[in-house]
């Protein structure tokens, strides 16, 4: 296998330019690319490629000057590559060679891998000790096992697993290198070169503070190799790491692709797939449009089927294929293959696996080489363990070539599969998104299931530098001529969207450095540095300086533009605006409680007439004088929308939501808004888009409803039956000139009740007050309130420049920093002059987990009276994040023996929450009480006790991988905590986590590792 291409040869053909399955819209033309590289040049030869593919640029600490250093003569090449080198790759390792850093940014596949394998080979030539650093255990012992085969003085370092510590090459985690830097580990003095694989995970909410602590407390003597996917802005990553450390960084930038894509949609219900980005990035109008054109006929007869489907008690599904289904038959029968389908849900991953059962993409030897492989990994279980479930599921699957990957599965599930796609065995594999990070599995064909994911918050289309990422996965480098990259659509969608996502460019590396209180402890404790001298060095601090002067120069703008804006007799034209929007205010008020449920689904029979509210898609650049615009539509359905993944709050009521489907000459505006509102955009007759269309809109775009209805057919995919219901509405519109006849709210819909009638009438007063207005008739009245409503937004935005530059001026998060301090003061954790406390000591051990609820919770003494089986499943709420359905349940089903604990945690996390809130940290008590959670407990507790896996699964619905990793989080926290006993001479208490850790550590859940 060839370690820069990272992929094995299989059998299989490119697209052919005339095969006409793939699309049904001409194909281009071959593109132009760079020739391939030629096996079996000795030495460091160099590809010949354009030079324009490759920037290459060197970051200097200020008021220094570039004085590259000549290579040794006749010095002979660290390692040598049986293949050529791409320009990039040479570059980086003259740099390498040079003896100063780089930053290599590159796409997925590319041969980053090269020079990391360069620098480690150049370490162990010098005799010196080198460091390599991925995010996830994982990918560590991946790596190792890679490593360890070319180099053999290896040795790997992840927390539960430590093999041969005293290698020249350590692999390890980022965690464990902060934590040997802190603790002043003697392998930090004799590191000469660390590698950081991935450093864009610097940018991830929760762990990215582990890289930008790593970086700056490296030792002066060290130099970097950064191995990076594109990001736009690797220059100002190099320039920091050039300050910090005083040396020059090189950066080593390409975003050519070794082999080109192909970007394809497929409209749901549809047959074919429509090019519309090419090989050469251009980007196809007329088949974007033809498909977008395909999709709403098809979306609309797959929401017909599935209603049909819900109605009818027992009625079958749909018949025919699904989409998904037709994809990957089309991919096998043209040999694209092997496929990796992405699904932003385990639970669609395995439902969609399940579809593909009737097909078998493997031969008779593939199978026996599968069952081989399978049973094989499977032998290191034990007879209970291989019996699972999940184990005896997966196999007929996998059997097949078919595959799923995914964070439930049982990790040595997770080992084969990546195994078995590796040596071509599986032919198909739905993965989550979290396939596309760091694993080097390259395909023929990505699918994506979805263009929308869920984030926590709402759901949205996929960011471009998101689809980059799994996009990347195509195209099989010294294999494949072209990758294809394949999109389900299920909804329309303007080409601004698409070109943003399919020719946009990557996520920017920006800090998402954050405090904790372990954190500070541990800087408090280090001799060579202060909390303050760690935020001033730190990324974030770097580009909040790096803004500022841009930012200053923007304030005298907008400053001067905010000046030289004169409103004529402001005083009282703001009295006429703030009654203007306490109008609009009231009339929202109104139609909120007018579109309530209760009141309005009665009257959403289909046919019945609604106004719809089309609001602005910038409320800010609105007409001030304007209303809203408003069309007339047909009801054809309303529907209750599932809230479950958007439920916040732990333990609140869910209010439903419903969604009425109308039929209205307006499309959805998608450049505007991209959260549950829908901004519709009215479109005139005869112009693009007028065509009726069914749109679905929250309840709260229900402007009005009228007492008129009209027949409409059942049916109304076809154009015709939509034309028809539109020419029903301008009808009725022409035989009431005056206004066309509403429901009215208290008489017809029974709206009663003191808060309406409070609305009315203030409303009632307001328009009163503006009638009479002295202005009210004024010609001059919109030019005047245009200009006050640009001088306000001047203003405003004033505001928050100048807050932003106070804030870039001091140190970043100070305030926060302040806080803190006095929390961990008040908490007796360090004193006045931050020196750390015994309390302190504790908490700075502790990096997994809550530091002081757990401190608090060892020195009130709550651990001493509880039994290795409690307090083990007391540290479950520490660690488990995940939701379950019966969340609500899960502590009032706790037997005493475990409620009692969780009820003297969370008393301890409520004063722990309301000390920070005393202390100005912004902090929901409520919520961060809630966050500890016992759904595992009773898991956690029977596991200890000696129950197997099996026993333990059929209590619960999560699935077998995520109760894994929280079983291995505990572990690491208990080991965390028996560390930090002994810190403070608890020898009796760091016996009972020893203990929890020999009862946790056994069986399935701490299985070895398929690559160690």
């Amino acid at each position: 296998m060839d370690s820069r291409h990272g992929a094995t040869k299989r059998k299989g053909g490119p697209v052919d330019e005339g095969d006409e399955a793939v699309a049904k819209v001409p194909r281009p033309s071959e593109a132009d690319g760079p020739p391939a590289a030629q096996n079996g040049a000795p030495g460091l030869l160099v590809a010949d490629r354009p030079p324009a593919t490759v920037i290459h640029e060197v970051a200097l600490p200020e008021g220094t000057v570039h004085q590259p250093k000549a290579p040794k003569p006749g010095s002979k090449p660290a390692k040598e590559y049986p293949f050529v080198l791409d320009p990039f790759q040479a570059k980086a390792i003259e740099c390498l060679e040079a003896g100063e850093s780089v930053l290599v940014s590159a796409h997925t596949s590319a041969g980053k891998t090269v020079v990391a394998e360069y620098a480690i080979a150049m370490a162990l030539r010098e005799k010196q000790r080198v460091v390599y650093t991925s995010p996830i255990k994982a990918l560590s012992n991946q790596k190792y096992r890679e490593l360890a085969e070319e180099f053999r003085d290896v040795g790997l370092m992840t927390g539960d697993v430590t093999i041969k510590p005293e290698a020249s090459c350590l692999v390890m985690t980022t965690e464990i290198l902060r934590s040997m830097f802190y603790k002043g580990s003697e392998v930090m003095r004799e590191v000469a070169w660390i590698v950081m694989d991935e450093v864009h995970y610097l940018r991830d909410r929760e762990r990215g503070v582990v890289w930008e602590e790593s970086i700056v407390m490296a030792p002066k003597n060290a130099r970097f190799v950064f191995l990076s996917a594109t990001v736009p802005n690797a220059r100002e990553f190099a320039d920091w790491v050039a300050k910090v450390h005083c040396q020059p960084c090189h950066i080593v930038y390409t975003d050519f692709r070794p082999t080109p894509l192909q970007h394809y949609l497929f409209p749901a219900g549809g047959e074919g797939l429509y090019l519309v980005v090419d090989e050469r990035s251009n980007f196809r109008e007329d088949n974007f449009q033809t498909a977008i054109n395909a999709v709403g006929a098809g979306a609309d007869a797959k929401k017909e089927a599935r209603k049909k489907a819900k109605g009818a008690e027992g009625a079958a599904p749909p018949a025919g294929p699904s989409d998904i289904f037709k994809i990957v038959k089309m991919v096998m029968t043209r040999q694209y293959d092997p496929v990796i389908v992405f699904s932003f849900s385990r639970q669609d991953c395995e439902a969609l696996a399940r579809q593909m059962m009737k097909l078998d993409l493997n031969d008779e030897d593939h199978r026996k080489a599968v069952e081989e492989v399978f049973w094989n990994a499977m032998d290191s279980l034990s007879e209970d363990d291989k019996k699972l479930p999940q184990v005896n599921a997966i196999l007929p699957m996998l059997r097949r070539g078919i595959g799923i990957h995914h964070s439930g599965l049982l990790p040595i599930l997770r080992e084969v599969i990546e195994i078995l796609f590796q040596e071509g065995l599986l032919k198909c594999l739905f993965a989550t998104e979290t396939f596309s990070i760091g694993l080097n599995m390259p395909a023929k064909t990505v699918v994506f299931t979805n263009v929308r994911k869920w984030d926590g918050d709402r759901f949205r289309w996929i960011s471009s530098g998101e689809y980059i990422q799994m996009s990347g996965r195509a195209g099989r480098r010294g294999l494949d001529d072209r990758g294809i990259v394949i999109l389900m659509l299920d909804e329309k969608m303007e080409p601004a969207v698409a070109k943003g996502m399919l020719q946009g460019s990557a996520d920017s590396l920006d800090s998402a450095f954050h405090l904790s209180y372990n954190l500070l402890l541990s800087q408090m404790r280090c001799p060579d540095s202060t909390p303050e001298a760690l935020l001033q060095r730190s990324y974030k601090q770097f580009q909040a300086d790096r803004a500022l002067p841009d930012l200053q120069a923007r304030i005298l703008e907008v400053e001067a533009e905010h000046a030289g804006v004169a409103v004529e007799g402001e005083a009282e034209v703001r009295e006429y605006a703030e009654l203007r929007e306490q109008l609009r205010k009231l009339h929202r008020d109104h139609r909120k409680i007018v579109t309530a449920p209760q009141h309005v689904l009665p009257f959403l029979q289909p046919g019945r007439l609604i106004r719809v509210l089309c609001p602005p898609a910038d409320e800010d650049k609105a007409d001030p004088l304007a209303d809203a615009a408003v069309v007339w539509g047909i009801v054809t359905n309303f529907e209750k929308v599932d809230t479950a993944k958007g439920d916040a709050g732990e333990g609140r009521p869910r209010l439903p939501q419903y969604t009425v489907d109308v039929l209205a000459p307006c499309v959805p505006d998608e450049t505007a808004g991209l959260g549950r509102r829908k901004v519709m955009r009215p479109v005139e007759e005869g112009t693009p888009g007028a065509e009726p269309t069914v749109v679905a809109l929250p309840l709260d775009q229900v402007d009005d409803l009228s007492s008129v209805r009209v027949y409409i057919a059942k049916d109304l995919r076809p154009l015709e039956a939509r034309e028809r219901a539109a020419r029903a509405v301008a009808e009725v519109l022409r035989r009431f000139p005056d206004g066309v006849p509403t429901l009215d709210p208290e008489d017809d819909m029974q709206v009663d009740g003191s808060a309406y009638r409070k609305v009315m009438r203030k409303a009632e007063t307001v328009e009163a007050l503006l009638q009479g207005h002295a202005l009210a008739r004024s010609p001059s009245l919109r030019p005047r309130l245009q200009d006050l409503a640009r001088k306000d937004a001047l203003a405003a935005q004033l505001k928050a420049m100048r807050k932003q530059a106070k804030a870039a001026q001091s140190v970043v998060l100070k305030d926060e920093l302040k806080a803190r301090r006095r929390v961990l003061r008040r908490l007796g954790y360090a004193t006045a002059e931050d020196v750390v406390e015994v309390k302190g000591r504790v908490a700075a051990e502790v990096s997994s987990a809550d530091e002081l609820v757990l401190t608090e919770l060892i020195f009130s003494g709550a651990f001493q009276d509880l039994s290795v089986e409690q307090a083990t499943a007391l540290l479950s709420c520490f660690v488990w994040q995940e939701k379950v359905q019966n969340k609500g349940a899960a502590a009032t089903r706790l037997k005493e023996e475990l409620a009692g604990p969780l009820s003297a945690l969370r008393d301890i996390a409520g004063r722990v929450g309301k000390v920070a809130e005393e202390c100005k940290m912004e902090i929901d008590v409520d919520e961060y009480v809630a966050k500890f959670r016992p759904d595992i407990m009773e898991l956690v507790a029977a596991w200890c006790r000696g129950a197997k896996f099996a026993e333990i699964m059929k209590m619960t619905e999560i699935f077998e991988g995520s109760l894994i990793r929280a079983l291995r989080r505990i572990e690491e926290l208990l080991r965390q905590l028996c560390a930090a006993a002994k810190s403070i001479g608890e020898t009796e208490l760091a016996s009972k986590f020893q203990g929890g850790i020999e009862r946790i550590k056994r069986d399935i859940v701490f299985a070895a590792s398929l690559y160690l």
